[in-house]
């Protein structure tokens, strides 16, 4: 399968030479190449993409709406936040609005290229070091509530799955807790995601803690 991507960045002189790398790979199509948020809401609304790659900081329209705005045309589009800084508020503000995940613009071509490929697969692109400060910014910031009724929608083994996905543990670590192969663990994972109508392990992580869903061992993961 071939990924279509879009680019969104408003300087040139970092867009057009990703896009030239991009193309060489025979797993991506470079399906457009905008400078603004506008432009990539408008190229969206007329062409069907896979992957977004979103600068977050863009002149008017800014990544953070213009990826909210890609996610509501089309909810089977996925964005990856591009920033010149690690985790930051405009990246969390990305993730919320839809995001599965961000690069900072010093990642390697190969990098990108199996970013975008990993977000079409249902991946997030996200290291493991992310993911632990997303949990913490999370925590401050949200509010628990009860999500009772979705929880007890899934499977004893997917809750125990959801748990520690909330975590922000991978397929590999999922399988070594739950004495189950990472192909198991991948079917899990993926009635998780449907059953609670998210897109991508990011936004469990975000849908956990929002949530107030604690973690295996009845604590909240990492704290």
């Amino acid at each position: 399968m071939t990924v279509r991507v879009l680019l969104a960045d408003d300087q040139d002189l970092l867009r057009e030479p990703l896009a030239m790398m991009l193309a060489r790979d025979e797993r991506i199509e470079v399906a457009g190449s905008v400078a603004s948020g506008d432009e990539a809401i408008s190229f969206v609304r007329a062409h069907a993409v896979d992957v977004v790659l979103m600068d977050v900081r863009m002149p008017g329209t800014d990544g953070i709406a213009a990826t909210a705005e890609v996610r509501s045309i089309r909810p089977d589009t996925k964005v990856i936040v591009l920033t010149t800084f690690d985790l930051d508020e405009y990246v969390f503000g990305a993730i919320r609005a839809g995001a599965s995940g961000f690069l900072t613009k010093d990642a390697t071509p190969l990098e990108v290229a199996d970013a975008v490929i990993g977000v079409a697969s249902g991946e997030a692109a996200m290291g493991a070091h992310a993911v632990a400060a997303m949990v913490g910014f999370v925590r401050e910031g949200a509010a628990p509530s009860t999500a009772s009724d979705a929880v007890a929608s899934l499977s004893p083994r997917e809750q125990e799955v959801l748990r520690l996905l909330a975590t922000g543990a991978g397929n590999d670590v999922i399988a070594q807790r739950l004495f189950v192969s990472q192909n198991t663990v991948k079917t899990h994972v993926k009635a998780v995601l449907a059953k609670l109508g998210l897109p991508d392990r990011i936004h469990v992580v975000i849908w956990a803690y929002e949530n107030g869903l604690r973690g295996p061992g009845g604590s909240h993961p990492h704290g």
